[in-house]
């Protein structure tokens, strides 16, 4: 079992560390509300978790393996390379893990100056949302040095149910936005088709049931099509991140010179939902574009 450090205690955050406590790892938190790391401190004070610190400093101080799981480039620079980031104290040989879906360029950089430091660091953005953090079922994408995945890996297993490393450091970034590019394309697609259902005068639970035995079957068609049947939008990943995610995606392809013209008109949708107050709406949202006014 590890000395571990969990910073960042959001809605993924806070079940994931939770998964690292109840696993044995002796588990040290550390979130910018204090409230919510009090929160977590009394839920897991039966495991071997429990302890929090008043910076990510602090919390990173004795820790083997460090994880971050924040909001954006920003939010990680500051808990990592800021007077009170966990780079100023996380000792070398140890292994600092970013589960943030961050920019590709920001991985690179976190991964160059931890060599410098003389510790490893590997960017491991993840998918499978709330309900797959709470589950311990979340695929996890990483980018880094094989060595330094080797020594993380069997501890990022106590809420994974699948982790691949994928390439050099910036990799589980790029990958996590293949991965957000298919998820709107496929939610966009989804929706239109409920709606022309449902303008059918179709039996649209007959329609689901029966098409998602053959080549239309998808995750969020097995796990939405009935809530966003019924206009319900309040399950997990929000419409606000998942526009900062596709923006990471687009402004990746502008220097890598991909063409993403779904994703473009996507990203699009997903502001007409925001201006419709949908902004904490989950990503299966975009129906609402067709249902309401």
């Amino acid at each position: 079992m590890a000395r571990v450090a969990f910073i960042g205690l959001g809605v993924m955050g806070y079940p994931m560390a939770g998964h690292l406590a109840k696993a044995g790892h002796q588990v040290t938190v550390y979130n910018r509300t204090t409230i919510k790391a009090k929160q977590w401190r009394e839920a897991y004070k039966g495991s071997h978790g429990g302890s929090g610190a008043w910076t990510p400093a602090k919390a990173a101080a004795e820790a083997e393996v460090v994880f971050t799981c924040v909001g954006n480039d920003d939010d990680l620079r500051s808990v990592t390379l800021g007077p009170d980031g966990v780079f100023q104290t996380m000792q070398p040989g140890t292994v600092f893990v970013d589960h943030t879906t961050a920019s590709a360029d920001i991985a690179r950089e976190l991964a160059a100056e931890a060599d410098k430091r003389g510790f490893g660091a590997i960017d491991a953005p993840v998918s499978g949302g709330q309900a797959g953090a709470e589950n311990g079922q979340l695929t996890i994408m990483c980018g880094g040095d094989p060595y330094h995945y080797k020594t993380a890996e069997p501890i990022i297993d106590a809420y994974a149910k699948q982790s691949r490393l994928l390439g050099p450091a910036g990799s589980g970034q790029l990958t996590k936005m293949v991965n957000q590019i298919c998820i709107g394309g496929l939610v966009q697609g989804l929706s239109e088709a409920i709606h022309f259902a449902q303008k059918a005068d179709l039996d649209v639970a007959g329609v689901m049931d029966v098409i998602s035995k053959g080549a239309a079957q998808s995750w969020q068609m097995e796990n939405r099509w009935e809530t966003m049947n019924e206009g319900e939008f309040d399950f997990g990943f929000a419409v606000d991140w998942m526009r900062k995610d596709l923006a990471i995606c687009l402004a990746e392809a502008a220097r890598n010179g991909a063409n993403l013209p779904v994703t473009k008109i996507v990203d699009g949708y997903y502001a007409e939902v925001q201006e419709m107050g949908g902004n904490r709406w989950d990503t299966s949202s975009l129906i609402a574009r067709f249902t309401r006014s």
